[in-house]
């Protein structure tokens, strides 16, 4: 029997061994949300992560047996990585067979010379420039590797530090790239399940690696100034307790009940429970 290279090795694990946990949830948001219609031009950002790294399989491995066309560029914006970060990446697309398009900015070094939210800084920057390299590729969408973990933390996150509650969209339209649209086809995989697909192929990835990163890393808590870390330690403790508490938090994003709110936001309008409150 021929051995299978390790690009098909990690497909077959995906169907297979991974089948309920990653291809059938990752299919779900697909459909669910409406994340690809024909003849679609997706630009799959991978950063080199597990996400972004398994995002882009699963959209190679989605191309190939959809039912509709659709064209994918996987595009790899270099923030600034060192050269063994840099090394990493482009030896993990060897070994998927991901065929990479990868182009530099300086993204690190600016946002390292920020005196105030270096890591929002990073975000909007490294958005910007996605969306423009996608759209010199004739790409409609940009495909991220947010997952189901990413979701409820930020909306645990809006909650205990931004006064407000806000969730994570499945996709959404560029403000400022016309006819641009963002996708997050990751939207229902755990990130725990990401990490048993990696380890059970034997796979290495990069992590951030900026600098405010490895402070964190190195820190005495091991969360340094990161209140995402400090949120995804207090579910881990939670679910110790609660093990459905990620889908409480996930289904309760999907069940909102505006009737209840004194108030809420809506296309940058406030509103209060008032408005209209006589006339009930």
């Amino acid at each position: 029997m021929r051995e299978l290279s390790t690009a098909q090795r990690v497909e077959r694990s995906i169907t297979k061994t991974y089948r309920n946990t990653i291809w059938n949830p990752f299919i779900r948001a697909v459909k669910q949300y409406e994340l690809l219609q024909p003849n679609d031009r997706v630009a799959v950002c991978i950063s080199g992560g597990k996400d972004s790294m398994l995002l882009a399989k699963l959209m190679q491995m989605l191309r190939r047996y959809s039912d509709f066309p659709f064209e994918l560029e996987y595009i790899v914006m270099d923030p600034g990585y060192d050269a063994v970060n840099r090394s990493k990446i482009e030896e993990n697309a060897r070994l998927l067979e991901i065929p990479v398009t990868i182009f530099e900015t300086d993204i690190f070094d600016i946002a390292d010379r920020a005196e105030k939210y270096p890591c929002y800084l990073c975000a909007r920057m490294r958005r910007g420039h996605l969306y423009k390299k996608a759209q010199e590729l004739g790409c409609n969408k940009i495909a991220l590797g947010h997952h189901l973990s990413d979701v409820i933390e930020t909306t645990v996150l809006s909650l205990f530090y931004g006064s407000q509650l806000q969730g994570m969209m499945p996709k959404l339209h560029s403000k400022n790239y016309v006819g641009m649209e963002l996708i997050r086809p990751l939207y229902c995989v755990r990130e725990e399940d990401i990490l048993k697909w990696r380890s059970y192929n034997n796979l290495e990835f990069i992590a951030c690696a900026c600098k405010v990163t490895r402070k964190i890393a190195h820190s005495e808590d091991g969360m340094g100034d990161s209140k995402r870390q400090e949120v995804k330690l207090l579910l881990k403790e939670l679910k110790k307790t609660n093990p459905n508490i990620e889908n409480s938090i996930f289904n309760a994003i999907h069940n909102v009940h505006i009737d209840t709110f004194p108030g809420y936001k809506t296309k940058g309008d406030n509103h209060s429970f008032l408005e209209g409150y006589g006339d009930r």
